[in-house]
């Protein structure tokens, strides 16, 4: 690959994670400022929903930051911004709904959450420990070296990719309470639905970029494998 197509690839590279969170702050930003039906905060929407599915053991937690919301399977926690836990928003209450849908897959044991959190230790190895292996192996020539570090980065990607099964279940999950519950009326569904898919989008980004990448370390090493061959 010349410098000009690096460049290239460079930039595409960093286009598609800021075109996927440019497309969720803007989503995010206008469903915010429209309330909501029933005037649910975002906390009062993860509680009925835990409590309609029978998870009176998992507790919601206001955290600081923006966009910071997670579950914690650990301690069985629904953590939520404060933008979120305070808010009657549309945003809100798609936000809630959505971490709350991985507390219900936690409790049924849905398979791909499974398969991620075992994946966790391995992909943090990966996300440490692939660049520095591999650059090292090429500025070595190092074959062995350089092969563990693609395999290090291929487990972060496997970690990427099952993700995206695990989100997207927790927003089909999320859409269907909120909708079953009348947490949302029927005019406001599309709107959720908005919310909830502008957030998909950034896993799908960090997914593609981390292909991407798998692909350039790999025909990297088949070139520099069949260099030294000849």
């Amino acid at each position: 690959m010349g410098i000009f197509q690096y460049l290239i690839y460079l930039a595409i590279l960093m286009a598609i994670p800021l075109w996927a969170q440019a497309r969720v702050k803007r989503t995010y930003s206008k469903y915010a400022e429209v309330p909501n039906s029933t005037g649910m905060t975002g906390a009062e929407v993860a509680r009925k929903i835990l409590d309609e599915n029978g998870l009176y053991d998992v507790s919601i937690r206001e955290v600081a930051g923006t966009l910071s919301d997670h579950y914690d399977p650990r301690d069985k926690t629904v953590n939520l911004s404060t933008d979120i836990y305070h808010s009657d928003s549309i945003s809100g209450t798609a936000v809630a709904a959505h971490e709350v849908g991985h507390a219900i897959q936690d409790a049924n044991n849905y398979t791909f959450m499974r398969v991620r959190s075992a994946l966790v230790p391995v992909a943090n190895l990966g996300s440490n420990f692939a660049y520095i292996l591999i650059l090292a192996g090429l500025l070595l020539n190092i074959m062995q070296l350089g092969l563990l570090g693609v395999i290090f980065f291929a487990a972060a990607v496997l970690f990427q990719i099952v993700t995206l099964p695990v989100e997207f279940d927790a927003s089909g999950r999320a859409l269907k309470q909120i909708v079953n519950l009348d947490i949302v009326e029927k005019s406001e569904q599309k709107q959720a639905r908005k919310v909830l898919s502008a957030a998909a989008l950034t896993y799908v980004a960090a997914a593609l970029v981390s292909v991407m990448e798998l692909v350039r370390f790999i025909l990297m090493f088949v070139a520099q494998n069949n260099s030294d061959e000849r």
